[in-house]
């Protein structure tokens, strides 16, 4: 692929628009173009692809825009032009963010009626009606639970990278856990040396904890002890007078045990979320996940003995040889076990996952529009209601993913990191700090691996120090 810019250089929303349509390894040759008369801006492109040529071209009448008006313009001569030479389905039109309701939710806060807001999202960037109503609909829950936040409320997050084993799409975890015993024991000391420090920081900034996400990785992969050593280390720790919610994403049925959910249960977990990710055994078995879909079901009915949990379960759409029928057989298989939140995720590679050599060739699965749009009628039908979005890049299809739930057992979590409108105080292997002042959003990063995070605890807990002073 080679792209020629002229006028602008704005070649990252080029580049975005032409992985919506086509394969980045083709060749083909791109030429955008940006010219300005008076206050006329007008965008062109001219794509060549093999013998066949198209060219896309708008004007836009601008008094003093901003670089997000012109990457927009640009994006949208690129996608009249892909349009032309592809038939690849483009639902979300040039809204390539991750965060496609939060436009919807501005207009709220400015009391747009909702025919505005369809209207503006289906003229302004190309999107379906089906999508731009997902966005509303959305945006409309977001809009009443965003109302009800703790003052100086944060969200705390604990990464536990260790999983059974580990899934060929995921790029989370660099080895199985039986390969990573020996350092276990290690991570769980430096993370509550974490924990301790982080506490402190918090406390000096006035901070309460309003949720706390225990992530991964698989949190339950550690010993029962462990995980109720680190609980009760957070509660301790931390302000959690203004607590919530608490989640642990327990994630693979084989790690489920009576004395794990006893544990859970006493020390007031609220939210579990369980992760068949399919229903079918042959898909488990081909994507690396070593339970089955008996152990899935068990996993649920061990968890309804209690009646402290609600339950999410997280679905994948787009799993390699997976049927639409597959799907849709998985999506009615778990809706039949009653959990309180189903979200349903877009098949989706990083770099540093084992099927991203497959990438290019995956994304353009058949029948992925079709899985993800059965899955919100199907749900919606069941009485479970959108209430948060998000998109990634290299998701097959510019698909998004999708949390729905019962009224009531929205996650408040997902929301305020999703939105960026609450400081995330993050702990763990990989976790990174989200702090938000105003407008403004600063991060700091954790390192990955967990030899590396162990090694380098105090360094870690320095640079968080500094980092938090953003905040004050």
């Amino acid at each position: 692929m080679k792209i020629e810019l002229k006028g602008h250089s704005f070649e990252d929303a080029v580049r975005q628009i032409l992985q919506l349509f086509f394969d980045i390894n083709s060749e083909f040759d791109v030429i955008t173009e940006l010219d300005i008369e008076e206050n006329i801006y007008i965008a062109k492109a001219k794509i060549t692809l093999g013998t066949k040529q198209a060219e896309g071209e708008i004007k836009e009448r601008f008094s003093s825009p901003d670089k997000r008006q012109i990457s927009d313009l640009i994006k949208k001569s690129v996608f009249f032009a892909c349009r032309k030479l592809s038939d690849m389905p483009a639902p979300w039109g040039i809204s390539t963010g991750i965060r496609p309701a939060k436009t919807a939710r501005m207009m709220l806060d400015e009391d747009k009626n909702d025919s505005e807001i369809l209207r503006y999202m289906q003229e302004e960037f190309f999107i379906t009606p089906q999508k731009a109503q997902l966005s509303l609909d959305v945006a409309k829950k977001e809009f009443g639970l965003l109302k009800n936040r703790v003052e100086n409320g944060v969200g705390l997050y604990i990464g536990i990278p260790f999983c059974p084993t580990r899934c060929s799409y995921c790029s989370f975890i660099s080895q199985a856990t039986a390969h990573n015993q020996k350092f276990v024991q290690p991570y769980v000391e430096a993370l509550l040396k974490e924990i301790e420090e982080t506490a402190r920081m918090a406390e000096d900034l006035g901070f309460k904890a309003e949720t706390i996400y225990f992530g991964g990785g698989t949190p339950t992969t550690l010993s029962p002890e462990n995980l109720n050593i680190l609980i009760k280390k957070v509660k301790k720790s931390f302000d959690v007078s203004s607590l919530k919610e608490f989640t642990v994403e327990a994630g693979r049925p084989d790690t489920f045990s009576d004395e794990m959910l006893g544990v859970l249960a006493e020390n007031k977990v609220n939210r579990i979320s369980i992760n068949p990710q399919t229903m079918n055994q042959k898909t488990l078995d081909r994507i690396g996940r070593k339970h089955s879909v008996e152990e899935t079901i068990r996993a649920f009915e061990m968890t309804k003995k209690y009646d402290c949990f609600s339950i999410n379960a997280d679905l994948i759409a787009g799993l390699p040889g997976e049927s639409i029928e597959d799907f849709q057989r998985t999506v009615s298989d778990v809706c039949e076990l009653s959990p309180h939140a189903v979200t349903v995720h877009t098949m989706y590679l990083k770099r540093a996952a084992r099927l991203i050599d497959d990438f290019e060739k995956l994304r353009f699965a058949d029948n992925m529009d079709k899985m993800v749009q059965y899955s919100y009628d199907f749900l919606t039908e069941k009485g479970y209601n959108p209430y948060y979005m998000y998109k990634q890049k290299n998701t097959l299809g510019n698909l998004e993913n999708v949390g729905f739930s019962f009224e009531g057992y929205e996650s408040l979590y997902n929301i305020y990191i999703m939105e960026e409108i609450q400081t995330i105080l993050a702990m763990g292997g990989g976790a990174s700090t989200k702090m938000v002042k105003g407008d403004r959003i600063e991060r700091v990063f954790n390192p990955k691996e967990a030899a590396d995070y162990i090694n380098r605890i105090d360094e870690i807990i320095d640079k968080k120090r500094k980092a938090l002073e953003f905040l004050r």
